[in-house]
């Protein structure tokens, strides 16, 4: 290999697009685990199980932005969990909510009235909008990922 651009490892002080491999892992991901999913199959998924889906995708977006420049195991571990800790969750639906359309409002609003059950150093009202933004980002994972990605885009993480 003699040119930058062929050396995926190549340490240079360029900073890599990850936004554009996050969106294009994320679609790869998708088309090989799933066909397009019907609007009836969507309908008979609960808010909850879209939670537990959006729950995965966002801890993966987080590990993903947090990964380069390489880090220590134990200083990862640290970024990722305050970002995908209910009131980070909380606070990041709150950033997103001016930039949501009517019909994902109506999803975060479904994923807000399914969040019943709640750890107990939660606040309910905490634990039903982290709810709602994992709800969110399950269905954009399963409907439209340039969609989840331009908001994903929006939420203010801290890097390091």
């Amino acid at each position: 290999m003699t040119s930058k651009e062929e050396d995926p490892l190549d340490e240079s002080n360029e900073e890599p697009n990850q936004d554009s491999v996050w969106y294009q892992l994320l679609r790869a991901n998708k088309e090989q685990l799933f066909h397009e999913i019907s609007q009836a199959q969507l309908q008979q998924l609960s808010p909850t199980a879209l939670a537990y889906l959006g729950d995965a995708v966002y801890e993966l977006y987080v590990r993903m932005f947090y990964l380069l420049p390489p880090k220590r195991p134990e200083t990862y571990h640290h970024l990722v969990v305050a970002q995908v800790r209910a009131e980070t969750q909380a606070k990041m639906l709150q950033s997103l909510h001016p930039h949501l359309k009517n019909s994902e409002l109506e999803i975060v609003r479904r994923g807000r009235n399914a969040a019943t059950g709640r750890p107990k150093r939660l606040d309910l009202g905490t634990y039903q909008q982290a709810t709602s933004l994992e709800t969110l980002i399950g269905y954009l994972y399963l409907t439209d990922i340039h969609r989840l990605t331009e908001l994903l885009q929006k939420l203010h993480l801290e890097k390091l």
